[in-house]
């Protein structure tokens, strides 16, 4: 076949040959995005399994830094694997990449916790992590390549659209699969050990994919560039070369960091919104996501189509828009659709700390060694970890923090420092128990109340977050494809990608939830997203070229 196919068809349909191998590479990086999301989803079991060493704030954060961490390393897995696939094939790339992120996540399912291991378990965790972050460091690039390079001129959103579904697919089939797991063997026992089952049935995916990936022939432009002695000796060099880097950095900045943030703001830190936040269970949460998921991913397809007509800046343009304009609207009704006792108490009877503001820390310790002793650090503690927006008042140097809830007397936090672990915990359950007397009292939900739930309405605000994503996902791939030549393309196209994805995306989800744990307000870690997004917009819209006709042949 690879011999048959010199260059991608001037027009008209795809052949049996060519959808073959489309569907085989999207199928196979759904599995690979299934793999990666599990982390993402299971977060909080990761945290109590691998970091129960620190204290739970510390903790959760914690595990959104080591989620983020296989983030991190996603550009140097783009440039050690997009150097590969434009110097010796886009075919066998895949199959590194799909071995490596399979094996790593079957691994974190058979990894002992903390309790076993000590500190070792976390730092085995974070290294399987970081395998996992260079091998997709390597997908997303090479998938995107090996379909446009298949594609016929003026479908090349339409056809890479169905990379785009993948990485939703992925999250939507990971989300399925712990569904059954916590249905068929209870809460408890998932909490305990069943957590684990998602990891380890991923072996089945690989093998799989593996299988898929064996049945692919090199692309037909590479395989062209490769006959006449064209390819690149030095990819990463070539490709940060004259008007390359500008070419990069303008799609970093107007396009691959605006969707990361647009794309892990819908998927991940919305579903930890509802689960951390707003205290909804997580099977509910995740059936709610995943109903929205399903509904939104026709319109990949859709937005990539519509990306071929009109062109890939305006559509991306609008979602940006939206995006800016919508988003923390969006986010007060989830609250208020999704637990509404929480907005009515807050109305009613808001939360203040009244402390030293020099006493107030910002509290992320990586390494656990600190201990948050002051009374403000307490009282703040244990108002974040109830989900109970919160604003500090200044008090007078060396006072006592009190919590206020509404009108109510304020309620004395305490002094950590200096008591022995038996009075520190008595202590710690006194203030605790008489906190939680007082917040109930005043009328705010320990849970979400699942009869007040408005189910339909939260699927369809998750579905316009959702439908954002597609907007801004749908016609990337085309667009980085169209910027860059082929014999580059591999390497110069996943760095930008890998970095909005990986470092402005990936750490969303920890820098989001460290300025709610910072300040006590609920959406302050929506303005993270906003900003990124509106920088994009402007870049995006006076600096980055119109990439629809261009000729990839190049």
């Amino acid at each position: 076949m690879a011999s048959t196919l010199t260059a991608a068809p001037a027009a008209g349909a795809l052949t049996t040959g060519h959808k073959r191998v489309i569907i085989a590479s999207s199928l196979g990086t759904v599995f690979e995005w299934y793999d990666f999301y599990l982390y993402g989803s299971l977060a909080a079991n990761i945290a109590h399994q691998f970091f129960s060493g620190v204290n739970e704030t510390t903790g959760f954060i914690f595990t959104l830094l080591a989620f983020a961490a296989g983030f991190f390393v996603r550009p140097f897995g783009a440039a050690l694997f997009g150097s590969l696939g434009d110097r010796i094939g886009r075919k066998y790339t895949f199959l590194v990449t799909i071995l490596i992120m399979g094996s790593s996540t079957f691994l974190v399912g058979v990894l002992p916790n903390y309790a076993k291991l000590g500190i070792a378990a976390p730092i085995i965790l974070i290294t399987l992590r970081m395998l996992q972050g260079l091998a997709l460091g390597g997908e997303y690039g090479g998938a995107a390549t090996y379909v446009a390079e298949h594609a016929p001129n003026g479908k090349r959103a339409y056809y890479t659209s169905y990379i785009q579904i993948t990485a939703t697919a992925g999250l939507v089939l990971s989300l399925l699969v712990l569904l059954a797991c916590r249905l068929s063997i209870g809460s408890e026992a998932f909490d305990d050990w069943g957590w684990r089952v998602p990891f380890l049935v991923s072996i089945v995916l690989l093998g799989v994919s593996v299988w898929i990936r064996m049945q692919l022939h090199e692309s037909p432009l590479f395989q062209q560039m490769k006959n006449e002695g064209r390819t690149s000796q030095s990819p990463i060099r070539d490709s940060f070369k004259g008007g390359n880097f500008k070419k990069m950095l303008l799609a970093l900045f107007g396009a691959s960091s605006g969707e990361a943030v647009v794309f892990y703001t819908s998927q991940f830190y919305a579903l930890f919104f509802l689960t951390q936040s707003l205290k909804i269970d997580g099977t509910t949460a995740n059936l709610l996501m995943a109903v929205a998921l399903l509904i939104a991913c026709p319109f990949f397809v859709f937005m990539g189509w519509l990306s071929d007509r009109i062109g890939r800046k305006p559509v991306m343009l609008a979602g940006f828009v939206l995006v800016v304009l919508t988003t923390m609207p969006l986010f007060k009704a989830l609250t208020h659709y999704g637990n509404p006792g929480v907005e009515e108490a807050r109305a009613r009877a808001p939360a203040v700390v009244i402390a030293d503001p020099a006493t107030c820390s910002f509290q992320f310790d990586p390494v656990g060694v600190r201990k948050f002793t002051n009374s403000c650090d307490i009282a703040t503690a244990a108002l974040t970890k109830a989900g109970v927006p919160y604003s500090v008042k200044p008090a007078a140097p060396g006072t006592l923090a009190q919590v206020q809830i509404g009108s109510t007397t304020p309620l004395d936090s305490y002094e950590g420092a200096g008591l022995s672990k038996e009075d520190g915990k008595a202590k710690g359950e006194a203030f605790a128990g008489a906190l939680k007397t007082t917040l109930t009292d005043a009328g705010y939900p320990a849970k979400a109340d699942p009869a007040r739930i408005n189910k339909p309405m939260m699927v369809l605000v998750l579905f316009v977050l959702a439908l954002y994503v597609t907007m801004v996902y749908a016609p990337l791939a085309a667009l980085l494809v169209e910027l860059f030549p082929t014999r580059i393309r591999y390497t110069s196209m996943s760095l930008p990608y890998h970095i909005g994805n990986g470092w402005f995306g990936g750490f969303l989800p920890a820098i989001s939830f460290g300025l709610v744990a910072a300040t006590g307000d609920m959406y302050k870690g929506l303005w993270y997203p906003i900003v990124i997004a509106a920088v994009n917009l402007v870049v995006c819209l006076f600096f980055l070229r119109e990439t629809k006709d261009v000729d990839i042949r190049n």
